[in-house]
């Protein structure tokens, strides 16, 4: 009986060692083991020319931990926060890259950084269904944007010298615009479905909280017309003659809309 027991005890411990054999064997091998930093990053740049970006991460995670507390591990955060937005996991990029900023708020990547991280919150959402569908940033919901109008505000203020500081500028102009529009396209809203109250009261909202911004024109068309619905003359008297001063050449008037241009953010 005990010749048997260890007769068994034998043919299992052949079989666990083949086993273990048959896995060394089928064992994804490492190639970056035998890699310089400096090698590790090339191959992760050549992956991300050509556009493989998901090949890239990778790579450039192992680089940051091989060369912890470099300029070259510094520049792997920086190029897996793109490649992250790249592939379209924009939380995982604005997790990398406040990440960055936390751990060298003194370097001087940190105008890219906070470039970058305003690009991803500007262009949340867009893809190609949105290009499919002419969708504008200000039917969007608006959060992105403001978080986006944050970053580029640190880095005009921090950074005016930068050679990203003008394009940040310029993306803060349309962003204004958009939370303006934002109103307006919420007014519109409620007028198309006879809600014209609420259509004033949002309307409203965008000539108080904003200036000097083209969505104000359709929100003073908005007014007039609701107060037309609603059949009070005198303020749609007062809300057209408001609009016929400040747009006299308004196609609101005449045509009852604007033309629409194809937005220049689209580009990104």
């Amino acid at each position: 009986m005990l010749r048997v027991k260890l007769s068994v005890v034998y043919d299992l411990v052949l079989i666990a060692a083949a086993i273990g054999l048959a896995g060394c064997s089928t064992a994804v091998v490492d190639k970056t083991l035998a890699m310089s930093p400096n090698a590790i990053y090339a191959d992760a740049k050549d992956s991300m020319d050509n556009g493989q970006y998901d090949k890239a991460i990778p790579l450039l995670e192992k680089l940051e931990a091989r060369a912890a507390g470099t300029p070259l591990a510094q520049q792997a955060q920086l190029d897996k926060a793109y490649a992250h937005y790249k592939t379209q996991e924009p939380a995982q990029a604005i997790s990398t890259l406040d990440r960055f900023m936390k751990l060298h708020p003194a370097s001087p990547a940190l105008d890219y950084a906070l470039y970058l991280k305003g690009i991803i919150n500007f262009n949340d959402d867009l893809g190609l269904f949105s290009a499919i569908s002419r969708q504008d940033l200000s039917e969007r919901d608006q959060k992105a944007s403001k978080e986006a109008f944050e970053s580029f505000k640190e880095l005009v203020a921090r950074f005016p010298d930068s050679r990203y500081a003008a394009d940040a500028a310029q993306r803060m102009n349309y962003i204004v615009s958009s939370l303006a529009q934002y109103e307006v396209h919420v007014a519109r809203y409620y007028y198309k479905r006879g809600a014209y109250l609420a259509a004033v009261n949002r309307a409203q909202t965008a000539l108080a909280d904003y200036r000097d911004v083209p969505a104000l024109e359709e929100a003073l068309f908005i007014i007039f017309k609701s107060y037309d619905a609603l059949g009070l003359t005198q303020l749609r008297d007062d809300a057209k003659r408001v609009l016929e001063t400040s747009y006299p050449q308004s196609e609101f008037l005449t045509k009852g809309e604007r033309a629409k241009n194809d937005p220049w953010w689209k580009v990104w």
